[in-house]
């Protein structure tokens, strides 16, 4: 055990620890007056083209807040850049695709390229983020899944019914299979340039995973997961699976890799626990809306994940989502304060 190692890397690895560490997902963003006042001056993705800013708004939440680890502030999407994807970000609407990939012809024009040169924006902010930080806050690097990024550039965007991705899923077998094995050794290779560059944890982000049925996660989507899985494996930093909605794909997931699990509101962490073992370290699941609640309910909420928790040494609280726009910055700072005092040991 590393003297003032963050408590958060302990928890991940199921280790005691004086408390329960917290961070939450979006912690650097909208509902944040200093990201806001940055974003007057750049667009999202020029913020993360440029590190010394990139890494400005990583460290944000950490100054305000007295969280156990910072995430890297970038984009799921970025990694298109290394495929041939372009995409851009539209107000009001998100991402958008600006050519949709939906046909055989469309993936057979995609490539691998090095995200250690294509991005190698990330891998100096994180450089620049892991120099500042104080050792008992760590940082975690991250990327989207196979089937979340795929979706993306099928969908031209956000979807509710991934109405494109599951037909070219069903209809064209191989042409999805070479799409996700694309996606997947670029993602590998993003990863893994991240820790290198000083990322001490990874989160898999598979945010739309929860739209498939069981035995699809299993023939489309799990062997590119454990592809990269596998490839992260021997450097030995704690692996975050996350998906939402996935309360009938957790042992699939798990199947698939890492080392903790991210579950969201819609589950138990009791329930979670008695499927995936009582030994695997679990990250959750506070609903991002109890943040908006009034501070009584907000408070009761935390205690109920707590308690579901029950004092385990491998429980990392965070939200089963990313923070809302509309968030209150004291909502944020008490929840870190309860979780952290209501658990101290």
């Amino acid at each position: 055990m590393i003297e003032h190692e963050s408590r958060f890397l302990k928890a991940c690895r199921g280790e005691e620890v004086d408390c329960t560490p917290v961070w939450f997902m979006r912690q650097a963003g909208r509902y944040m007056k200093e990201y806001r006042k940055l974003r007057e001056k750049y667009t999202l993705l020029e913020i993360c083209s440029r590190p010394e800013v990139a890494k400005e708004v990583t460290l944000q939440p950490i100054r305000r807040f007295d969280v156990d680890a910072a995430i890297v502030f970038a984009d799921i999407l970025l990694p298109l850049k290394s495929m041939g994807v372009d995409f851009d970000f539209t107000k009001g609407e998100g991402p958008v695709i600006h050519q949709p990939i939906r046909s055989p012809e469309d993936v057979k024009r995609l490539h691998v390229g090095d995200p250690k040169v294509d991005l190698r924006c990330v891998m100096e902010t994180l450089g620049l983020v892991r120099s500042e930080l104080d050792p008992k806050t760590a940082l975690i690097g991250f990327a989207g899944a196979p089937f979340t990024v795929v979706s993306y550039i099928i969908e031209g965007g956000y979807s509710r019914n991934f109405l494109h991705t599951k037909r070219l899923m069903y209809t064209h077998p191989e042409t999805w299979q070479r799409l996700m094995e694309t996606a997947s050794e670029v993602m590998a290779q993003y990863l893994t340039a991240q820790i290198d560059a000083g990322a001490q944890a990874i989160q898999l982000f598979d945010s739309w995973v929860g739209c498939l049925e069981p035995e699809d996660y299993r023939r489309y989507v799990l062997p590119y997961s454990q592809k990269i899985f596998a490839r992260l494996k021997p450097y030995s930093v704690p692996l975050i699976h996350f998906g939402t909605g996935t309360a009938t794909l957790l042992e699939l997931m798990k199947e698939a890799g890492g080392t903790v699990m991210g579950v969201d509101w819609r589950i138990s962490l009791k329930e979670t626990w008695r499927r995936l073992g009582s030994n695997t370290p679990i990250q959750g699941n506070l609903d991002p809306v109890a943040l908006l609640a009034p501070r009584g309910h907000l408070e009761e909420k935390v205690d109920q994940v707590l308690e579901q928790a029950g004092g385990r040494s491998g429980h990392i609280f965070n939200l089963g989502h990313g923070i809302l726009p509309q968030t209150p910055l004291e909502s944020v700072e008490a929840v870190v304060q309860w979780v952290h005092a209501k658990s101290k040991r």
